[in-house]
């Protein structure tokens, strides 16, 4: 500012030296030249005090900087020229108005004040960050649009973090030949190798949000055979929920390599039951309950009654929930889902008006060992929730189940099918929304494969894979919550809703991805070994029964199950296999239980022994 002041004046005092070609000007503009200097140079000063460029950080200044000079000078040019041409004499201070062209050579030397200056402070910035990166790692960076040159003022005015970009990849034909922050568009996204050997590349930044998983997958092969590492900007749905900023880098993630284009719903719908109402979800601290709880919280509801049986899982989730949604009522509930009388009271005093129950066992291995406990948790559990709610005024009713329910070879399974029925059971006799979603295999959710995967992999291998011919259909958190939100706004009551995903992935290609993505290779750096399939898999996982009738729904991409009519006598089968489990009765009965309820329930066709190729999403398997 102290610079300003003293140039400004001196600015207009060249002007009028430009306009009469030296010092010795007629008297009558003298005076009219005094005047302007005594009163513009103020003005000037105060205009561009407002206009805040005496409080900007002039080495980070981008085009927002550049917008407020222009807007400034440009205030400042109109008023000063109704200062000299008007008010002066207007006034009667001179003899005469200021001339029109030392008005406009005042503007112009105004705008070189003003401008170069802090052009020269932001200049010499980035120089001297560029100076700063000789030594660091060179990055070649994918996607020369917002997120790429974000990604690049980034790397420049952060030296520290080691990274210095050479160069652009992009499929837009347009932009090959150009340069974005002074750094060439090198050529295609198939020019990856190419281009990394004559630039000397170290790294590969991933900058395109939107890009497909086939994209991605693309690019980190090419990475992997040039022998560059790989990261990359997050994905859109991480960016639009306000978890990450768009310039915020991290490691390739196995859901950037989903073989299909991620699922996404509408959840206005959801928005209309649940805002200003209380939501029960059970299972609140699992990865799923817990994600189900911060979509929830962005639709609006009065309260969240957080409901598990783990306290730690509980604390965490409510903790994070309290801190990012202070205007929504958070309630924690440490109950069993078999505790009948607990989860009563719980019932009776928050009144939810929509339940979803995501609590249960999952693990397939570990239930064929614990019969039992698969039985009371997964069935009696869902018991307790969907007859509660049945009591009370819950208008929608969401249960997760799984993939494995269909023609089920695992306890886990046959159990989670039982689940099912008791849904359709219920919201037949009374006659409301409740509804059952069917799970493929959730990506990145607790004790899921990629966990289990990358633990192995940072110890050096081996991955272990089961089956070579194990296959699977995968889903992401963001997808499969979603799938429950949309499944509580579209049920009438008794259907079985499921995502349509594709085509089931190979768990070993998975792997594959995983180590690839790690920088390793598989088979010279890391290992995949098949051990043989566990008590209770299948080679192929099912979406539908052959008796359902599979139809579409609003969502392209959501399918809609309905069950055919169940059996008769289904109420005291369920509460015989119950009382069973709960009296200790030996495993090999309570099979023989599960069989009974759940004829396809047939362990011998467990992986070894594959029933058929898995059938098309949305087409009913022919038994």
């Amino acid at each position: 500012m102290a610079l300003d002041a003293l140039l400004l004046p001196l600015a207009t005092l060249v002007a009028f030296a430009i306009r009469f070609e030296g010092l010795t000007w007629p008297s009558e503009n003298v005076t009219g030249a005094i005047w302007f200097v005594l009163l513009s140079a103020p003005v000037k000063l105060s205009l561009f005090l407002s206009a805040g460029l005496y409080r900007r950080v002039w080495r980070h200044a981008s085009v927002h900087e550049a917008e407020q000079i222009l807007k400034a000078l440009a205030v400042s040019g109109v008023v000063c020229f109704a200062i000299g041409a008007l008010a002066i004499p207007g006034l009667g201070l001179a003899p005469s108005r200021v001339p029109i062209s030392v008005l406009i050579l005042d503007a112009l030397l105004t705008a070189t004040i003003i401008t170069l200056p802090r052009a020269a402070v932001r200049f010499h910035a980035a120089r001297r960050h560029r100076g700063q990166q000789v030594d660091a790692r060179r990055v070649l960076v994918a996607g020369a649009g917002s997120a790429g040159a974000m990604i690049v003022r980034e790397l420049i005015g952060n030296p520290q973090l080691g990274l210095n970009p050479v160069g652009f990849l992009d499929d837009d034909r347009s932009k090959l030949g150009n340069r974005l922050h002074n750094l060439p568009i090198l050529g295609s996204l198939a020019d990856l190798a190419r281009v990394a050997e004559a630039r000397q590349v170290q790294e590969l930044i991933i900058a395109m949000p939107r890009a497909s998983g086939a994209v991605i997958r693309e690019l980190v092969e090419g990475a992997a055979i040039a022998g560059i590492k790989t990261r990359t900007v997050p994905g859109v749905f991480d960016i639009i929920s306000g978890r990450v900023a768009v310039s915020a880098l991290r490691q390739v993630e196995i859901q950037d390599l989903l073989r299909r284009e991620p699922v996404k719903t509408c959840l206005e719908p959801v928005r209309a039951i649940i805002q200003g109402e209380t939501v029960l979800v059970t299972g609140a601290g699992g990865s799923i309950g817990s994600e189900l709880c911060r979509q929830l919280v962005a639709l609006g509801p009065k309260r969240i009654v957080l409901a598990g049986h783990g306290e730690n899982s509980i604390f965490d989730i409510l903790n994070e929930l309290r801190g990012n949604a202070p205007g929504v009522e958070f309630v924690p509930v440490i109950v069993d889902m078999r505790d009948r009388d607990r989860l009563a009271r719980v019932f009776r005093q928050w009144d939810p008006i929509a339940v979803f129950h995501a609590a249960a066992h999952k693990h397939v291995p570990m239930m064929e060992c614990n019969v039992a406990e698969s039985i009371t948790n997964n069935i009696l559990g869902t018991r307790n929730v969907v007859e509660l709610a049945a009591e009370g005024r819950v208008e929608r009713l969401v249960v997760i189940s799984t993939d494995k329910a269909v023609h089920p070879t695992s306890v886990m399974g046959a159990t989670k099918r039982v689940a099912e029925m008791v849904v359709q059971d219920s919201a037949r006799a009374v006659n409301r929304n409740f509804v059952s979603v069917r799970f493929g295999n959730v990506l990145g959710s607790r004790g899921s494969v990629v966990p289990t995967f990358l633990k192995q992999i940072a110890a050096g291998g081996p991955v272990t894979v089961t089956h070579p011919e194990m296959r699977r259909y995968f889903m992401t958190i963001p997808e499969s919550v979603q799938l429950v939100l949309q499944a509580g706004a579209l049920g009438k009551g008794g259907e079985v809703f499921v995502l349509d995903m594709g085509d089931p992935i190979k768990v070993a290609d998975l792997a594959a991805d995983l180590i690839r993505l790690s920088g390793k290779e598989v088979g010279t750096d890391i290992e995949i070994r098949f051990t043989g399939s566990r008590p209770g898999e299948k080679l192929y996982e099912e979406l539908f029964f052959s008796a359902e009738h599979a139809g579409p729904t609003e969502h392209p991409k959501v399918l809609r199950a309905t069950n055919a009519k169940l059996p008769e006598g289904i109420a005291p089968k369920i509460e015989a296999i119950i009382a069973a489990a709960q009296g200790g009765s030996p495993d090999q009965e309570l099979r023989e239980r599960l069989r009974d309820l759940v004829p396809d329930f047939d362990p011998s066709l467990a992986a070894s022994h594959p029933t058929s190729a898995p059938p098309t999403p949305g087409q009913t398997r022919s038994s």
